[in-house]
């Protein structure tokens, strides 16, 4: 089957998960869409867009009465039939609306689409975010990435580690990096109310927001742990606020027990977003000595005014504009986090200068950049 592409033409949007699930691939999904409705708003031209989601039931959002989106929730007990049904309702949708692209939003999904849009010759964009592609795919994955009309990515670092390790063209890449909202991260004093809940009174605070996941260690909470003896010699008074929940707690709160500083980590569990800022404010440095695809938390923290520690080998090069915004160490090294932790709470550094540091970082990631980039890579 041949397509003919015309004036009528729209978008459709394969997701996972977007809405129900915590996570920086759905903030990033979300702030797509949400790019996506403030272009529509501004001018008439733009199509309406279909948005299928596999695992996500109506709970509305936010774009939930966008004149913009249509959004189709199709998740089913048992989860095979919640795949029939999207197979079903992606190929009435591709025969029915023509759409001038779809946009797969997972490598999982990929295969699928690759299949159904090469039959009917409708070219489809794959979005990918981090680790998903950085191992070795499966021949159909990687089938689907190849024949894919376009390939969009967070980093720099994400596009280069799958192309090396899937062999894959890196010239098929574009890259969308992930965003913050200026209006919503602001500098602001501490807090208060959390230096009383925290009995952060007098502390130099560093701070790490992240999933306490067993299977996600790489995110470097128990290597600041590990850091904290030595941040202590300089900086008596340091504490560490970690923000977040998983199964890994338990292991990071013994850790913290067995090299003496539990009096100095304080696992503050889940935070809201609307209550997120006030928490980097509360903080005098942040640090993730990660492996990340991008790590919008860094947008976040240095928009409120934070400096950063961040991975050396990861795609926090890009937030960190490859170190001229922050300290990049080796991830696993808890003498090197210790002494970019030492440097930064000192002060000293220009990498310290929070009004800098807030300017050069929303000129490149602010909302109105992310917009501009949205816009050039959907051709509107």
């Amino acid at each position: 089957m041949n397509y003919h592409p015309n004036k009528t033409t729209n978008y459709l949007f394969c997701f996972l998960e977007v809405f129900t699930t915590e996570g920086g691939i759905q903030s990033y999904i979300q702030d797509i869409l949400n790019a996506y409705e403030k272009l529509a708003t501004k001018t008439n031209s733009i199509p309406k867009a279909q948005i299928l989601l596999l695992r996500d039931t109506p709970t509305p959002p936010n774009l939930e009465h966008s004149k913009a989106l249509k959004f189709y929730y199709l998740k089913t007990n048992p989860a095979s039939l919640g795949r029939i049904k999207f197979t079903i309702k992606l190929i009435h949708l591709l025969i029915q609306e023509k759409p001038k692209m779809v946009f797969c939003g997972h490598i999982k999904l990929a295969p699928l689409i690759q299949t159904i849009c090469k039959f009917l010759a409708i070219p489809y964009t794959v979005i990918t975010y981090g680790k998903e592609i950085w191992n070795p795919l499966t021949e159909r994955e990687k089938k689907a990435l190849r024949e894919a009309d376009r390939i969009w990515t967070i980093s720099r670092y994400t596009r280069d580690r799958a192309c090396k390790i899937n062999h894959l063209d890196p010239q098929k890449f574009e890259i969308l990096p992930c965003t913050v909202n200026g209006n919503i991260f602001t500098p602001g004093p501490k807090p208060q109310s959390l230096i009383e809940r925290y009995n952060l009174s007098n502390a130099k605070v560093l701070m790490t927001v992240a999933r306490l996941w067993s299977g996600d260690i790489y995110k470097g909470v128990d290597v600041t742990i590990r850091a904290l003896p030595l941040i202590a010699q300089v900086f008596p008074n340091v504490k560490y606020l970690v923000i977040g929940r998983g199964d890994d707690r338990t292991r990071l709160a013994k850790l913290a027990e067995d090299l003496g500083v539990e009096d100095r980590v304080i696992f503050a569990g889940f935070v809201a977003k609307e209550e997120l800022v006030e928490h980097y404010r509360v903080a005098d440095g942040y640090v993730m000595p990660s492996q990340e695809g991008f790590g919008i938390v860094y947008l976040e923290a240095i928009a409120c005014g934070l400096p950063v520690v961040a991975g050396d080998d990861d795609g926090s090069a890009d937030p960190l504009q490859d170190g001229m915004l922050g300290w990049q160490v080796p991830y696993r090294d808890a003498v090197a986090v210790a002494a970019a932790c030492v440097e930064m709470l000192r002060g000293e550094d220009r990498r310290c200068d929070r009004d800098w540091l807030r300017e050069k970082t929303l000129t490149a990631f602010g909302t109105d950049t992310f917009l501009d980039r949205v816009k050039q890579l959907l051709n509107l």
